[in-house]
């Protein structure tokens, strides 16, 4: 079967390609950055450069396929422009799901985020919770945007689903320096890790195996219009950093910075930022976002889909392995 996989490059997507392309499958994969494209080289792979934003180019990509995964989407934790996020992650979509529309798609599986849900303030949320709070993230924003596309050309006819990841990590090619599993090398490099104080907060991580096998379930066995989400082990800062410094270990430390501590730093960076053009790792707007629980349960992609999840030791094992190799 011929399969449209946009984002083919990133975290999840690559995974998601090569896993599919070693089952037979014949992979479209759409690439934005030529650089990148020694990352889905594969005898079942075949690479087209576009851009999601471009039509012509996502309907060059998806022609003659039946099945499409949309994964692209703008993730770095800052953008100077913000309206990049609404031209890739709301007007690409836009395009993928017209496109797939007019081209006969069978069915098309779109990779949300858990951020659209928003932070927990008791149980963890599921896909019917509301949100607590509005967007204040424009990733998070552009993502709900993207999401109600979705259901839009689910309602038209065109078999289409979502899927909402929480926090993923595992072996993998990762783009940028917030990613968990950046956050981790650092961890295992430099042997100290700052944390959100008082560090009980909470946050589910998913691994990227269960992730990438929670895309192919969803388009198996999802039903149109539903959504579902791709989580994993609920846990605090501490209690996950303590648990790779065990198993890796390693003599590391793990210090609660507050939030004005964290809002200082992030007022710093952007500081630096107008005066030298220094990428901006995180925002002052952003610091809230770190001092919330963000829970989550999977228990509807369990049932529904056959969705599994990893032992959280395991994991972590698997990926501080990689980690250790890779850097």
């Amino acid at each position: 079967m011929k399969i449209l996989i946009t984002g083919a490059t990133g975290f999840i997507g690559n995974s998601l390609a090569h896993q599919l392309a070693d089952a037979g499958h014949e992979i479209h994969a759409l690439v934005h950055n030529k650089a990148n494209a020694l990352l889905v080289q594969h005898k079942n792979i075949r690479v087209f450069f576009g851009d999601i934003t471009n039509v012509e180019q996502v309907k060059a990509a998806i022609h003659g396929c039946e099945q499409v995964y949309h994964t692209a989407a703008q993730v770095k934790p800052w953008q100077e422009n913000p309206s990049i996020f609404y031209e890739v992650n709301v007007e690409g979509t836009l395009n993928v799901f017209e496109q797939a529309l007019q081209g006969g798609i069978r069915k098309i599986v779109f990779t949300s985020t858990c951020g659209v849900l928003g932070p927990t303030s008791g149980e963890p949320l599921n896909e019917a919770s509301p949100p607590i709070t509005d967007h204040s993230m424009h990733y998070d924003r552009s993502k709900k945007m993207a999401e109600d596309i979705v259901l839009s050309y689910s309602n038209k006819g065109l078999a289409s689903l979502i899927v909402s990841p929480s926090k993923v990590f595992g072996p993998g090619n990762t783009s940028h320096s917030l990613t968990a599993n950046a956050i981790i090398s650092t961890f295992l490099k430099k042997r100290i890790i700052f944390i959100p104080a008082p560090g009980i907060y909470k946050l589910c991580f998913a691994y990227v195996d269960d992730v990438v096998k929670g895309h192919v379930l969803a388009m198996e066995n999802g039903k149109s219009g539903e959504k579902y989400i791709l989580g994993g082990q609920n846990i605090t800062y501490y209690d996950f950093f303590d648990r790779i410094r065990i198993l890796a270990n390693r003599r590391a430390y793990i210090f609660r910075a507050s939030k004005l501590m964290t809002k200082c730093a992030a007022y710093m960076q952007e500081v630096r930022h107008a005066v030298t053009g220094a990428p901006v790792l995180f925002s002052v707007k952003s610091v809230g976002y770190a001092f919330n629980n963000y829970t989550f349960s999977s228990e509807k992609a369990i049932q529904q889909l056959g969705y599994t999840i990893t032992s959280l030791d395991e994991s972590l094992i698997k990926t501080i392995q990689f980690l250790k190799k890779t850097n």
